[in-house]
């Protein structure tokens, strides 16, 4: 291309130079006036000045370059094409001599009779902006006539135009979002704001599905999200769903099993467990309880660590690998620990996990030999505390929810229980001289008559609460173990018939009995019904009774299932009559209470605005929500005996004629 050339781009350098002052001297006039379109116009035709420069240029620079240059030597094409070897060689001189030929100087002697200064373009341009000015400065009478136009535009109400942000609360971290009027997801406790983008626009009504109505204007109105609700401006709805806070997930991976026992001769325990929330943990700790004894002796030691956080604040993994040593755990010892952990909600949400139980056995004793002469010494191997039959029944009925488990391993280890509640049972009944085989099966023998005689209460009863032993305890002390007793009797018959849960409520209260028994001597119980307030001995005798408290307590009122004035919404609502005073509060109120499920609330509060709006064909709708929302009631809630359709009507309108 020729355009390519060296030669070529001097020469249009020097053309549009030359060119350049009329293209500026051009929009003088119109960046004067202020005229957009004037200016825009002038810059189109520059734009066509300059190509037809470069073409003028583009074939005709070897013509002017061999005019102006002798030595060129009229071969200043052979710059572009040069085929045989006589001109491959002269084009080489012509290279060689170009910069001489080619100064600046030379370059414009060369372009001035070629490319003109154009002055004679101007002259069309100047006369047409001078044309624009003089109509431009003619008097104001448009303006005036058209000022009556404009005060009308300006009389006008214009109309008003939302901008909704939505805030989420600090503690999620989130941005805010702002745009026009949509449907807004926002974590509960968020904050939207309405605002109008033109303030001069009247004030506006926002309807709210709760029935309140906000007002937007000057100032911005706002709303605290603290349930789904929808919200309608100009006959649109717009959904705002609101998201609660989710509590804290506690997953333990290790013990696989709530309940773990430690190989005999074990030196360490694993523990692995994670932490989860939407947000964040705030706070994570592990707490341990270790038991130490048998029997109602048992001694508990606490301890509470704090699990170290991560670089991800949703999340916390911990993992451990014990000795027994650090948990301070010896053979017979158990281990309880759960973990408690903490969100950073504005109403932080506490979680706790189950209680997982680390078991290390005792070595196993080899049983003494028995003998007649020390009976009282010989005691069970493995008798049951109160306290701890309860822990293993809580344990059977959680494992029985959690886990499914085989009929025959729960009845096996709730009659392990009941075995363990009735030698547990024969223990304490023994200071009320019931029968007790728990030492070595121990029995009555027969009572052999003597001198002859049938002694017909030893051989066929038992006189065991006589004598000496009615006078060892007070009666206070024998109703306390008579009550213990028979709350542990009704715990075994409960546990022997499969029913653990049953069983819990008899197993608590003998084991307050007998906390009763071993703590008697701090044991004070008030005489009294009730503590009267406290006299002022200034007002004594005096009888001034302003601000003293009435004794008397007020009885309880049996709450109505359904309010009149809700059967009274639920009757106007199947015809089309008028509907109660304040019934869209009745309404609203009875929704909010009753319906939970955040999609048919809002439903149902649709139905309460279309009614209210006067759609006769809605009634029926919100009609099925209100019912929806009776859950328990002692009578059928009937809107009327008999239901009217159109055909009944249309035959009593008939017969009436």
């Amino acid at each position: 291309m020729h355009g390519d050339l060296e030669p070529v781009r001097r020469l249009w350098r020097a053309a549009w130079l030359r060119r350049l002052p009329l293209w500026v001297l051009g929009s003088l006039p119109w960046l004067a006036l202020r005229m957009l379109p004037g200016l825009l116009a002038w810059i189109a035709w520059c734009m066509w000045d300059a190509v037809r420069l470069r073409q003028k240029v583009a074939h005709g620079w070897a013509s002017w370059l061999d005019a102006a240059a002798p030595g060129m030597e009229d071969s200043s094409a052979l710059l572009v094409e040069a085929d045989t070897p006589l001109a491959r060689m002269q084009r080489q001189r012509l290279l060689a001599r170009l910069d001489a030929a080619l100064d600046g100087p030379s370059v414009r002697r060369i372009m001035r009779p070629h490319i003109g200064a154009g002055l004679a373009w101007l002259l069309p341009w100047l006369a047409l902006a001078a044309s624009v000015w003089f109509f431009g400065q003619r008097p104001a009478a448009t303006a005036r006539a058209a000022a009556p136009v404009a005060a009308v535009a300006a009389k006008a109400p214009v109309l008003p135009q939302l901008i909704v942000t939505a805030t989420p609360p600090a503690y999620t971290g989130a941005a805010r979002t702002v745009g026009a009027p949509r449907d807004i997801a926002l974590p509960e406790g968020g904050l939207v704001t309405w605002c109008l983008k033109n303030p001069e626009a009247v004030e506006t009504t926002l309807e709210l599905s709760d029935g309140r109505a906000l007002k937007v204007g000057d100032k911005c109105a706002t709303l605290t999200a603290t349930e789904s609700l929808f919200w309608r401006w100009r006959g649109a709805r717009y959904t705002i769903k609101v998201t609660p806070d989710a509590p804290p997930v506690i997953t333990i991976a290790q013990p696989a099993q709530m309940i773990q026992e430690l190989k005999t001769g074990a030196a360490t325990a694993a523990m692995a467990l994670s932490v989860q929330d939407d947000y964040r943990v705030q706070r994570a700790t592990l707490h341990l309880t270790l038991a130490r004894g048998s029997g109602e002796n048992i001694k508990f030691t606490d301890r509470e660590m704090p699990l170290p956080a991560s670089n991800n604040p949703r999340l916390r993994n911990w993992a451990k690998t014990w000795t027994l040593a650090e948990l301070g755990m010896e053979p017979g010892d158990e281990l309880y620990f759960f973990v408690r952990a903490v969100d950073n909600a504005a109403r932080p949400h506490t979680v706790q996990s189950p209680t997982y139980t680390l078991r290390l056995p005792a070595p196993e004793v080899e049983d003494e030999e028995e003998t007649s002469a020390m009976p009282v010494l010989v005691k069970p191997q493995s008798l049951r505390s109160q306290r701890q039959i309860i822990i293993d029944t809580e344990q059977l009925i959680a494992d029985m929810k959690s886990t499914r488990m085989s009929a025959d391993t729960v009845r096996e280890r709730s009659e392990t229980i009941a075995g363990d509640q009735g030698q547990l049972r024969r223990r304490y009944g023994q200071f009320l001289g019931e029968e007790s085989s728990l030492f070595g099966g121990e029995e009555h023998e027969e009572h052999e008559a003597r001198d002859g005689k049938m002694d017909v209460l030893h051989q066929f009863g038992h006189a065991h609460d006589e004598a000496e032993n009615a006078t060892l305890y007070d009666e206070g002390t024998k109703k306390i173990l008579r009550r213990a007793l028979t709350a542990m009797w009704e715990a075994e018959k409960a546990l022997r018939a499969i029913a653990p849960k049953t069983a819990l409520a008899p197993e608590l209260k003998a084991l307050v009995a007998i906390k009763e028994l071993q703590q008697a001597d701090r044991i004070y119980l008030h005489k009294t019904a009730f503590v009267p307030p406290p006299i002022k001995e200034e007002i004594r005798m005096t009888g001034d009774v302003v601000g003293a408290a009435s004794y008397t307590r007020a009885q309880g009122e049996s709450a109505e299932a359904v309010p009149a004035q809700l059967r009274e919404l639920v009757t106007a609502l199947s015809g089309e009559g008028a509907l109660p005073a304040l019934w869209t509060r009745t309404a609203h109120d009875w929704l909010r209470e009753r319906l939970k499920d955040d999609e048919q609330r809002l439903a149902a509060q649709r139905a309460v605005q279309d009614v209210l709006d006067g759609c006769l064909r809605c009634r029926p709708v919100l009609r099925a929500w209100l019912r929806a929302g009776v859950v328990q009631a002692p009578v059928l809630l009937q809107a009327q005996p008999v239901t009217t359709t159109p055909f009944t009507r249309a035959w009593r309108e008939g017969g009436n004629k």
